[in-house]
């Protein structure tokens, strides 16, 4: 597994909340949900490729 994809992640994390702390201080709290879950979609298009390697991993492992 490449650690890359952990910065990504925690880059994005921290992008996100500051966005989303500004969205709501500014009261445009529907934006700021939309900005959050938006930024989920994204991270978990990032990690789907993972846990699918993983699935097939233990797949494999118990195999008979």
């Amino acid at each position: 597994m490449e650690i890359n994809i952990v910065f990504q992640i925690a880059a994005a994390g921290i992008l996100i909340a500051v966005l989303n702390q500004v969205l709501i201080r500014a009261g445009r709290e529907e934006q700021a949900m939309m900005t959050t879950l938006a930024g989920l979609v994204v991270v978990l298009y990032w990690v789907i490729q993972y846990i699918s390697a993983l699935f097939e991993t233990v797949q494999t492992l118990f195999k008979f």
